[in-house]
């Protein structure tokens, strides 16, 4: 007898030199080497010189008819990591088929698909701040390209049509399926490319006051029609406007990899829609999207109702205000109070501020839902006309998409109630001169929420790409790293203690142009529910300190130093005696290069 099932069953035993030509289970095949249970539904078969073959012949579940449209738990959720494993695959393509460090090693790209109405469906786990801006930039290429024709491929980085910032160019590609002569779907991946001209290298300038000072703007331009890329239209749009791109080649061969990861993504959801049928896979296209907008509408549902206030600023006093309207599951996020558009780049794109929107939403589901078009169905954004986070088009907007945006998750978190601010900037560091340009962003402190204390040393909220290993950066730039470690203290104390910053430490080895654009150098992150805020940020050059914005001509010799903020605390201390963070900057280094 053998327990099959949990059942006590009789079965035939069989010696294996005994074996029939076929045998059904379940049976027992007793060998010198062991005892083989054939259970039911398995059929052993002699096959040549003695080997025996297994076949499971156990009839297969019915799966659900091709063409049914209904929701189905199960299958919701393997197409919704079908959809995800297309925009994956899209990021190792282009990972591994880019030419520069910004997009080949720091990973500063994002990839998405999106239905036939420009709505975003699902996303590798890439760049926020890219994400929910990018279905805006498909919307205004088909506003611009009513027809579209197979093989046509268009790029754009306009903040007006959805652009983050200029050196952010998305290529999006219409996914067209069958006779029919409107795209089914789009593709399209975001990088950031190292430069895009403008008035220093890098395309990150700190004191730009209008657009065309932050490079070249390419608005919904067809690079590739039926299927061939045109690198001379092409490149004259890079050398346009009084700024133009620096090297134009290296940005040609990260777009010819932005479309190559765009043909792979047409590739598989052609090859989805020949498996599933055209009317299964649009209908959990839109399945997909009611499941994050229903997971949201819970995660609402768990917060008071009522008015919720919060305020910050940016490092020039500029205000960020939002009040927070919860009703059930329905949210209001007004930011009436929010300081106007700036004559600087601090203005933050309204597709950007939507971004940030949407990453908070996202970020309060507790379960495995992607960040896609639903997530901000349950919400009613207003922006007062013309404010900092709805610019007029043509103003700058370089910093806006990497320090305002951190702001307003911020406050956002803080209306909540969630989270104590994290670093607040992405430190944005750019070198280089008439030849080539560098970009990096440098982690920080995240702030501390009610169970878990602030993570040390990390990317926080809008951003998620690498930093460049020294080793690489050291290999092909002429600039040494120092140091490069944690800030030992920065984090703001409460019962969940903020994360500390970072210190990176470059030293110059020939004459380059230097810029930084960064904030939380004069206002703290603030902590939460009597929690003490995280360190400010420093900059020092030559132990000279600096602002948290400057562009400066440096030499073979000189020394700039990093200090990236804490992150906030969360909750009151239990003891008055206890070590705490002030939010204060640290004093100037001892000497040029010393260490932390």
């Amino acid at each position: 007898p053998v327990f099959l099932d949990g059942v006590r069953q009789l079965v035939p035993v069989h010696a294996q030199e005994e074996l029939p030509a076929e045998l059904h289970g379940p049976a027992m095949i007793l060998a010198a080497t062991g005892t083989l249970v054939l259970e039911p539904g398995f059929v052993l078969r002699r096959g040549p010189e003695g080997i025996l073959v297994l076949t499971d012949e156990r009839p297969v579940a019915r799966a659900a008819p091709r063409g049914d449209t209904s929701v189905d738990p199960v299958r919701l959720q393997v197409f919704h990591h079908r959809f995800m494993a297309i925009a994956e695959q899209m990021g190792s393509v282009l990972e591994r088929t880019a030419m520069s460090t910004n997009i080949r090693d720091r990973l500063d790209f994002s990839c998405a698909i999106f239905d036939a109405r420009g709505a975003l469906i699902a996303n590798a786990p890439h760049i926020p701040v890219h994400l929910g801006a990018m279905s805006e930039s498909v919307a205004a290429v088909c506003a611009a390209h009513p027809a579209m024709a197979p093989g046509d491929v268009f790029a754009t980085n306009d903040p007006a049509g959805g652009g983050s910032h200029l050196p952010d160019i998305t290529v999006v590609t219409p996914v067209h399926v069958g006779e029919d002569p409107a795209p089914a779907y789009f593709v399209a991946c975001r990088g950031h490319h190292a430069d895009v001209g403008g008035i220093t290298p890098g395309s990150m300038p700190p004191f730009s006051t209008s657009l065309v000072e932050e490079g070249v703007v390419l608005r919904a331009l067809r690079i590739v029609a039926q299927g061939e890329l045109h690198v001379e239209a092409l490149r004259a749009a890079l050398a346009g406007g009084p700024y133009p791109a620096r090297r134009p080649d290296e940005n040609i061969a990260d777009l010819r990899a932005q479309v190559a990861a765009n043909r792979l993504g047409e590739r598989l959801l052609r090859e989805l829609v020949e498996q599933e049928g055209r009317a299964v896979v649009d209908a959990y296209m839109a399945h997909v999207q009611d499941d994050a907008e229903a997971s949201v509408a819970e995660a609402i549902a768990r917060i008071p109702d009522g008015e919720h206030h919060f305020e910050d600023a940016l490092d020039d006093g500029t205000p960020v205000r939002v009040c927070a309207r919860v009703s059930g599951q329905r949210l209001s996020l007004d930011f009436a109070g929010t300081g106007p558009a700036r004559a600087n780049n601090l203005n933050a794109p309204r597709a950007v501020t939507r971004a940030a929107v949407m990453y908070v939403l996202r970020a309060l589901v507790s379960r495995e839902v992607p960040l896609n078009a639903g997530c901000v169905r349950a919400v009613e954004l207003s922006l007062p006309p013309g404010c900092l986070l709805d610019p007029p088009a043509e103003s700058a907007v370089a910093g806006g998409n990497v320090e305002t945006s951190q702001r307003v998750v911020d406050v956002l978190l803080g209306a909540l109630g969630r989270v104590a601010a994290s670093q607040g900037t992405m430190n944005n560091l750019t070198l280089g001169d008439e030849h080539f340009g560098y970009y990096e962003t440098i982690g920080g402190g995240a702030g501390a929420s009610a169970l878990h204390p602030g993570a040390p040393g990390v990317h926080t909220h809008m951003t998620n790409s690498r930093i460049t290993d020294a080793e690489l950066l050291e290999a092909r730039y002429p600039v040494r790293v120092r140091t490069f470690g944690l800030r030992a203290g920065s984090g703001g104390a409460g019962r969940q203690r903020g994360g500390d910053g970072l210190v990176r430490e470059f030293e110059f080895l020939a004459p380059l142009h230097v810029s930084l654009l960064s904030e939380r150098r004069t206002r703290a992150p603030f902590g939460l529910a009597g929690g003490h805020p995280g360190a400010r940020g420093a900059n020092w050059l030559n132990a000279r300190p600096m602002d948290g914005k400057f562009a400066v001509r440096v030499g073979p010799g000189d020394v700039l130093r990093i200090e990236t903020p804490g992150g906030g605390g969360y909750g009151a201390l239990d003891c008055a005696d206890v070590d705490v963070n002030d939010g204060a900057a640290s004093t100037a280094p001892r000497g040029a290069g010393e260490g932390p």
